[in-house]
Order: structure tokens, then C-alpha cells, then sequence
């Protein structure tokens, strides 16, 4: 027997019943052969891993832009978090943790540049829109190896299509990577707003310490506890009323004094001006963008609209910043 098949019927036996077993999945968009020793969402997890939208992840903003400091989270760290915590309540209720892990790990790879600013930015100016979770499997699924793409399981593409706050993916993985991504930033911005002086734990209400935690980690301990006991045995990923309510009310107080904070995002407005100053460049010259984005155009006979944000959001916040400066700044003259 193949190390891949041991490995799948291991699945079978220790797992909980409402587990997405990899012998069960629903396979991919271009059928291919099985890998002799991996399961398929152990080869998704590793072709994400080594995709190079991954890798761009460590120059894009989570929520502060090019932040003065080694500590601060990037969208690499925040997706890193992310993983571990699902795999955690993934692994406490005897749930597949290769599928979560593939899922968290790939559920940003469309995120623009320059965090949410960069995002909306797009969606605002592109008239098709744009939404970073969609982005996440257009890049999986069209964009990268050259076009050819890395053709993932369905089941990896419903978990980071479906993580946003108001979508539900179908599988329990799914939906423990949709929660874990909201308790992991709540936990991360408060830590980096503390770090940048912008907030200190006594502005959390004191309702809200006594209920969920008096520190960031406390916090995180009492989110993945109460998802654990709440889960355990059902077909569902659910808090308790309490803490759910605890939650959401925790990302408001962050939305009001952190997302919105001047002090934090003071350099948010210059961020969206270059975002559509890119796209208003390169949407008057395609041929400007790199050749498998133009290509995208010419060859695929793509809307250019969807090449331009393709190319854009692809970007860390470093390299849109070179070329915003190469397209827009003057240079000195010389011979």
C-alpha cells in the first residue's frame, strides 16, 4: 500500500465523522495522478507554500504601512497566525488540519498592496470590482505557474472563497479557518496597536476584559476555548452567544479607535491615490505592465480592467511604490 492510501485510511479511522476526508474529496478542476505519498490536501498545502503570491505576502500591509519596527505584523504573519490557530481547533476536534492548514495559508494570496486601503481603492475605481477573496482564487486558480495556475481541490477553494464575515464555506475546515481569521487579527492589531502607542488594554471597555480577557493572549485563549467546547461532536463551527457577541463587539471597538484611527492610517489616503494612479496608468498602457499580465490581454483575450487589477493587487507595497515613482516622479536629467 502507498504511504498517500495508509495515510488516507488513517483519516477514516481517527477522524471525526464530520471530517473532509482527503479520499473524499471532490477532486480537482483538471483531474491529475495522486502523489505516492502525500494525501491531496497535503500536496495543496505545499503548493501554496511554494507559490510566489505566497511568497509576496512579507512585504504586504496587515494594517500598518511600512511600520518603523521588526515586529509588526506583515500579511505573511497575519496569514502564519492564522494558520496555527485553526490547526489547534482543527486538531482539538479531530478535524482534517491539512485542509485547514492549505485553506489559511492560501485565504490572502489576492490581497492587494497597502492592506484594505489598497483593496477598496480597486474595488472602487475598477468597474468590475474587486474583492480580495475572490482574488485569492483567481491567483490559485488562472494566475500563477505562468497561466496554468496551481488547480487545488474544490474544497480549498470553497475555504478561501468563503472566509469573509458574511459567507459560509461548506466544509467544518472551512469554517474554522473563516472564524480563526477573525480572532486571529482582533487578537494581532490590538498587540501591534498596543506596540504603536495607539491604543493600551484599560481603552477596552471593562466589560469586555472581564468577559473575553484582560491581555491579547487571554483574549486568544478564550476565543479557541470556546470554539473547541462549543464544536466538539457537531456538524457546525460555533462559539457561544456570549462570546460570539463578545467578539463582534471587540471588532467594533477596533473598527471605531484602530481601523479608522488617524494616527494609524494617516497614510491610508496617499496608499488609494497611488493604487488608482497605477490603475489609471496602466489601464491607458497595457503594454506597460509586465508581459504575462499584457498577455493576459492579448493572448487570453482578458478585459483589460481585470489584467490591470491582476497586475496591481499583485504587487507588495514595495514594488508599487517603485513603479508609482518610476511612472510618476521626474528624474534628473542627465546624458
Amino acid at each position: 500500500m502507498l504511504v498517500r492510501e495508509e495515510l488516507e485510511q488513517s483519516e477514516l479511522h481517527s477522524l471525526s465523522p464530520y471530517a473532509s476526508c482527503a479520499v473524499r474529496s471532490g477532486g480537482r478542476e483538471r483531474p491529475e495522478a495522486e502523489c505516492d505519498i502525500r494525501t491531496c490536501y497535503m500536496r495543496d498545502r505545499d503548493r501554496i507554500v511554494h507559490c510566489k503570491s505566497f511568497r509576496r505576502l512579507k512585504d504586504k500591509t496587515q494594517v500598518f504601512l511600512s511600520p518603523k519596527g521588526d515586529h509588526y505584523r506583515t500579511r505573511l504573519m497575519h496569514t502564519m497566525e492564522v494558520s496555527q490557530t485553526a490547526r489547534t481547533v482543527a486538531r482539538c476536534l479531530s478535524l482534517n488540519e491539512d485542509l485547514v492548514e492549505a485553506i489559511a495559508l492560501g485565504h490572502d494570496l489576492g490581497h492587494t498592496p497597502f492592506g484594505h486601503a489598497g483593496e477598496r481603492a480597486l474595488n472602487g475605481i475598477c468597474p468590475l470590482g474587486f474583492r480580495h477573496y475572490e482574488q485569492s482564487v483567481r491567483v490559485a486558480q488562472v494566475l500563477e505557474k505562468d497561466g496554468r495556475g496551481l488547480n487545488l481541490t474544490v474544497e480549498v477553494l470553497d475555504g478561501m472563497l468563503n472566509h469573509g464575515t458574511s459567507r459560509r464555506p461548506k466544509t467544518l475546515e472551512g469554517q474554522i479557518v473563516r472564524l480563526c481569521d477573525k480572532i486571529s487579527y482582533v487578537h494581532h492589531d490590538m498587540d501591534d496597536a498596543e506596540r504603536a502607542g495607539i491604543l493600551k488594554e484599560t481603552d477596552i471597555p471593562g466589560e469586555l476584559r472581564a468577559l473575553l480577557g484582560e491581555s491579547t493572549r487571554d483574549r486568544l485563549n478564550t476565543f479557541i476555548h470556546d470554539i473547541v467546547s462549543n464544536s466538539r461532536e457537531q456538524d457546525t463551527i460555533r462559539m457561544s452567544p456570549e462570546i460570539q457577541d463578545g467578539l463582534i463587539r471587540l471588532r467594533k471597538f477596533l473598527f471605531e479607535n484602530l481601523y479608522t484611527n488617524p494616527d494609524a492610517k494617516s497614510e491610508e489616503a496617499k496608499a488609494s491615490a497611488m493604487i488608482e494612479a497605477l490603475y489609471d496608468f496602466y489601464i491607458r498602457h497595457p503594454e506597460k505592465m509586465a508581459p504575462e499580465y499584457y498577455g493576459r490581454i492579448t493572448e487570453c483575450g482578458e478585459k483589460a480592467e481585470r489584467a490591470v487589477c491582476d497586475y496591481i493587487s499583485g504587487m507588495t507595497d514595495q514594488y508599487s511604490k517603485m513603479k508609482f515613482e518610476e511612472i510618476y516622479v521626474p528624474k534628473a536629467w542627465s546624458r
